[in-house]
């Protein structure tokens, strides 16, 4: 996985040491009610489409580059669904990270999805009761979120 500059950058500084990242991800669906999930590179699991925001970057607009860097879908935004944490995470390198996660419901407008870039090593369209098994928690909590019949966002709440 491509680290950002920025986040390489902080790296020479703070070493393998826990990073607090702001992040997107996304349930991207299509006309027929499919998500489309990525295969990461990483550790082979499925997912939704997520991503570090640059510094200053909006989450929105964060969302649909991550969307279309990594499977070459044009989207719109519906809805944010989802603030939370996540992680921590420790990569293959070592690096620890954990996440403020902004997940968006989006709709695809064009394109055909198909592996754009280093991350992931699949991209494909499932219908909502037919989700691999090798899917990340993380991702089954968003997709959960998305597809609840409330349009409320989900945060935790003490």
């Amino acid at each position: 996985m491509p680290v950002p500059e920025f986040v390489a950058a902080l790296r020479e500084h703070v070493g393998h040491a826990p990073l607090w990242l702001p992040g997107v991800s996304v349930v991207l669906l299509d006309d027929d009610g499919r998500i489309l999930l990525t295969q990461r590179a990483d550790n082979g699991l499925w997912a939704v489409v997520s991503g570090i925001l640059e510094p200053g970057e909006e989450p929105g607009p964060a969302a649909l580059r991550e969307i279309r860097e990594e499977t070459g879908v044009e989207a719109e935004l519906v809805r944010v669904v989802r603030v939370g944490a996540a992680g921590p995470v420790t990569y293959p390198n070592g690096d620890v990270a954990a996440y403020l996660d902004v997940c968006f419901l989006a709709r695809a407008v064009s394109g055909e999805a198909h592996v754009a870039d280093d991350e992931n090593l699949d991209v494909r369209w499932f219908s909502a009761d037919a989700l691999p098994s090798d899917m990340t928690a993380s991702s089954r909590l968003r997709i959960t979120a998305a597809l609840r019949d409330d349009d409320r966002t989900w945060f935790a709440r003490d």
